[in-house]
């Protein structure tokens, strides 16, 4: 190529708006989940609010540029053709890791994956340096490059920051709720306006005016802020809860709906200023870098000391990066799976939890319980008994784990709290020019805040720990990931230009498009038609129509499962058995989720219908000893199979086959009857009963006849036994079943039925 670097600096220009767009659909957790979580505002106005911070603090972000210009490297160490190759790699290892994680739903730090991305791609570069033929030095020189003096500041400041965040997360959540209880309409009549205007106040003061040092603005403004900081503080506490009183009055709500909007607003500021240079500050120092190297004569040796001097961003830029990213929160449905992810481990609520338990989370429960005894015997009991007074929630109505995902996620005091604090934590950092990391410490504030909230109660702990494990863990994968995928993309490249650079970008292509399928693909599946549905209704008779469907789609699945399993052994299609047992799996999930809610249906339910929920209990184990047989039938097959054993002999597909034919006439039979509510057909299947035992009874005794006399595989004949007797455990169940729906159906119209008297 004539000019490989202008192609470069174009590549880079045009990943730096993907760069946007997949950092913005990660980061747009930290400034919309307050809002969203609590509810309190229409989406369409949290939208709004926020595309108005982002786009205001985008051109208020200059100051935050020189991170990438000569933050992690020394700029003059390196000569322009190094100085590119490292930009270039940044910027490709930058997208591929941060889609990942959006594809995979979890908020991963844009800060951390850019600063050690340089980093890594610095160092390897630092070390080809060390290496080349013609160099004198060692690696113990490669502090040279490295500008570890401010980098060790930085990633010590992000990792700080976790811990601090966390911290006072929960100590001002924990002294909220002290004052206000979750019963706070009452105190919030009382004390709201004071608490709007504190945290209005320190939005307002961190946030605007402390987060100006940033900025080239800022020196034009220094005269006014410097010295009169506590006049503005108490002027700001004045006007803040003088417009709290007004607004109470002339809206008829609560002001900290204001809080809510205002902190919305300067969190999606204080964000866009901190964390732009994460998405442009690369390309922007690439564009100087160019720039530098054209009017020095176009010298590809030439020391990039340029880079050390301090050089405006440019407006244009800012203007163009501020729109991308409005455009990236409207329409980027990644954003909304990165944002379930926190809301279901903040969550006040039971809720379908997104993380299984492990070891480690279980210690940590443990620990933590252990501790919070301990702590709880040096408080007086009075003491005690004060401070559970003010977080009861006792009169909460409980709702099901389905109807939790529709309600608010928590309250508007822990919203608040949490733009208040995420707000003035990212504002203080950012003033002081530290770029750490927004995810870090919203996710960490709002984790902070649900602990001080009791959110992790004994029931969720062990699910909702395991998940803040797993958002950390992913975060220093974040770190090593992309420190190692720098400094290789970057050692591809300088190894031969022309071919690896093509080569690397139609690969990030290609990802980028493989992971945008995919999510679409899994974002837009709909529940199923035989999907399994709770029941609402409360009496007995409304009980049996609803749980009707239930029955119906589990006898059509198991139908289906069943004579997979006998189909694929005949075939010894191993891949049938595999999705077989997909699917078997997804339907005992189906049933454990049913009856996990059991609690929620009992309490929902009046004095007078307790009847129905003996039913629906005794109906929903009967399902689940279906699946268990199902699941074990499944499962024993694809082990067969998978473990090459022996094939079946004939005559046992053959019997197999028959008792497959039989079985799919009695659930046909019985899902018509409960499609059509004709449950008067549910006594003529039962009447079936022995004859459906003693067709497998009649194949258990010719295989015990066959291992006498022919049979000379152990695997055939206890594969065999195992088919026909967890077979039998099937129809027990089924038959179970339609007994207890015949019985409680008869018994729910009997009153109905009576003639009357007089008649």
């Amino acid at each position: 190529m004539d000019n490989i670097y202008l192609f470069m600096l174009i590549a880079i220009a045009v990943l730096a708006v993907f760069d946007i767009i997949v950092g913005v659909s990660n980061d747009a957790i930290n400034f919309l989940n307050s809002a969203i979580g609590s509810k309190a505002l229409s989406m369409r106005t949290i939208m709004i609010v926020a595309s108005l911070g982002i786009f205001i603090g985008a051109v208020f972000s200059s100051g935050m540029m020189e991170v990438a210009r000569k933050g992690i490297f020394i700029p003059a160490q390196f000569e322009f053709g190094e100085i590119m190759l490292i930009f270039m790699a940044v910027m490709i290892t930058d997208i591929l890791l941060l889609d990942f994680f959006n594809t995979l739903g979890l908020p991963t730090s844009t800060t951390v994956s850019i600063v050690f991305n340089l980093l890594g791609a610095a160092v390897v570069m630092s070390i080809i340096k060390i290496n080349a033929p013609d160099s004198s030095e060692t690696l113990a020189d490669i502090g040279k490059y490295i500008n570890t003096e401010t980098a060790l500041t930085i990633i010590s400041g992000i990792l700080l920051s976790v811990f601090i965040a966390f911290t006072v997360g929960a100590v001002v959540q924990w002294v909220s709720r002290l004052v206000f209880t979750f019963n706070f309409e009452k105190k919030i009549k009382n004390f709201g306006i004071l608490f709007a205007g504190v945290a209005l106040t320190a939005i307002t003061y961190f946030i605007f005016l402390k987060g100006l040092k940033g900025t080239p603005y800022y020196s034009d403004l220094k005269s006014l802020i410097e010295g009169n900081e506590i006049f503005i503080i108490i002027g700001g506490f004045a006007f803040w809860t003088l417009f709290s009183f007004v607004f109470e009055k002339l809206v008829k709500k609560t002001a900290l709906l204001v809080v809510i909007a205002i902190g919305t607003f300067g969190l999606a500021l204080a964000f866009s200023g901190n964390d732009l240079v994460n998405f442009i500050g690369v390309p922007m120092a690439a564009y100087h870098t160019y720039e530098a190297w054209i009017a020095g004569g176009m010298d590809i040796e030439m020391p990039m000391t340029a880079l050390n001097k301090k050089v405006p961003a440019e407006p244009l830029l800012l203007f163009i990066a501020g729109a991308i990213m409005v455009l990236t929160l409207w329409f980027s449905k990644k954003a909304k799976t990165v944002a379930e992810t926190e809301l279901s481990l903040s969550r006040q609520g039971d809720t379908h939890e997104k993380f299984e338990p492990n070891a480690l989370s279980r210690a940590v429960v443990k620990f933590s319980s252990s501790m919070s005894k301990y702590f709880g015997a040096i408080l007086p009991q009075s003491v005690q008994q004060k401070i559970d007074s003010r977080f009861d929630k006792s009169q909460a109505i409980a709702l099901t784990k389905d109807q939790s995902i529709d309600a608010p996620a928590f309250d508007l005091i822990r919203a608040s709290v949490n733009l208040m604090v995420a707000g003035v934590l990212i504002a203080i950092a950012t003033s002081l020019k530290l770029p750490l990391s927004t995810t870090y410490v919203t996710f960490m504030v709002a984790m902070g805040t649900s602990l001080a909230d009791r959110a992790w109660g004994a029931e969720s702990a062990v699910y909702r720990v395991a998940g803040v494990l797993n958002v950390i863990a992913g975060w220093f994968g974040t770190a090593i990931g992309a420190f190692v995928a720098a400094g290789s993309v970057v050692f591809l490249i300088n190894w031969n230009q022309e071919v690896m650079i093509p080569i690397l970008l139609l690969v990030t292509a290609f990802l980028l498009y493989r992971n945008y399928k995919s999510h679409k693909e899994s974002s837009s599946k709909v529940i199923e038609e035989d999907s399994l549905k709770e029941t609402g209704s409360s009496s007995v008779q409304g009980v049996i129509h609803e749980s009707a469907n239930n029955i119906s789609s589990v006898v059509k699945r198991g139908n289906r499962i069943y004579s997979n399993a006998i189909k694929g052994l005949a075939k010894q299609d191993l891949g049938l058995l595999k999705k077989n047992k997909k699917q078997i799996t997804k339907l005992s999930q189906e049933v454990d989720s049913l009856r996990d809610n059991i609690f929620y249906f009992i309490k929902n339910l009046d004095e007078t219908s307790l009847r129905a929920s003996s039913f629906y209990i005794n109906i929903l184990g009967y399902l689940q000893d279906m699946t268990q047989s199902l699941e074990y039938i499944s499962k024993a097959s694809h082990k067969h199979i998978n473990n090459n054993h022996k094939k079946l002999k004939f005559s046992q597909i053959r019997e197999l086959k028959e008792v497959d034919d039989a079985l799919e006439l009695l659930f046909n039979d019985t899902k018509n009857a409960f499609d059509s509510r004709s449950f008067e057909q549910i006594g003529a299947i039962i009447d079936r009963k022995k004859e459906m035992f003693d067709l497998v009874t009649s194949k258990i005794v010719k295989q015990v006849a066959r291992t006498r006399t022919e049979e000379s595989s152990p695997k055939n004949t206890t594969l065999y036994f195992s088919l026909l007797l967890e077979t039998k455990d099937l129809l027990s169940a089924t038959m179970n079943l339609l007994e207890e729906y015949h019985n409680s159906h008869d018994s729910s119209v009997e009153p109905a039925t009576i003639p009357d008297s007089n008649e």
